[in-house]
């Protein structure tokens, strides 16, 4: 039928459509949910137009039908009444009454089948419609939720760096600490050297003091 794949191809090409340039995912899903309203309007206005046609198809097959009943009683009442050339002019219009029954019923069934297309249509795109918009906040909280985890993938990459950063400071801090280490044990050496020059000088001048007294004290034995 060709308005139910017009139909069809007009919402197949808005959703295709919204996919090829999905940029922000929660403004798309509120895009895609504005559209199939809109095409839903289309298709109840469609819906309505060809019910309204099924409407007049079988308005028009049933007053056929009526007037079909009608001349069938008149030829009867016009053969009670011993009349039968006017039974016959009844039954002609009978006749050609059911050539025309017959057009009309195929006019009907197809309008009929029509519309039950475009009822189920306009049905089955209600509640898609609705579940949609049921599923809407899920969606969008998923995407709340990916949002989140995204930001707590780059801050964990932040730390990373901080990470790598605080090792660097604490590296640097050894480093100084051995230069420190290393600066202290050489002023230990070095004072230790010139108390060691100090101590070899005065044992030198001490060791002569004694031998001189020890000397001066031998003379004094020997009275000289």
């Amino acid at each position: 039928m060709g308005i139910l794949s017009r139909f069809k191809d007009i919402m197949s090409a808005n959703i295709n459509a919204l996919l090829d340039k999905a940029e922000d995912p929660e403004k798309m899903i509120d895009q895609c949910l504005r559209n199939l309203n809109d095409d839903l309007g289309k298709v109840k206005a469609e819906t309505a137009s060809i019910m309204a046609e099924e409407a007049r198809a079988k308005r028009e097959l049933d007053e056929c039908s009526d007037e079909m009943e009608k001349m069938q009683k008149y030829a009867i009442k016009a053969l009670e009444k011993n009349n039968e050339d006017d039974a016959r002019k009844f039954l002609e219009q009978k006749n050609a009454l059911a050539a025309k029954q017959t057009g009309l019923q195929q006019t009907y069934d197809l309008a009929h089948t029509n519309a039950d297309n475009m009822r189920e249509m306009h049905r089955k795109l209600v509640n898609d419609i609705n579940e949609l918009e049921s599923r809407k906040a899920m969606i969008k909280g998923k995407l709340q939720v990916a949002k989140t985890q995204e930001r707590i993938n780059k801050m964990t990459s932040s730390v990373g760096s901080a990470n790598d950063s605080i090792a660097s400071f604490e590296r640097f801090e050894a480093l100084a600490n051995k230069k420190l280490d290393e600066a202290n044990a050489m002023a230990e050496l070095n004072k230790s050297e010139k108390k060691s020059d100090l101590r070899d000088l005065t044992a030198k001048y001490a060791e002569d003091s004694s031998v001189d007294d020890e000397l001066a004290a031998l003379k004094a034995s020997l009275g000289k």
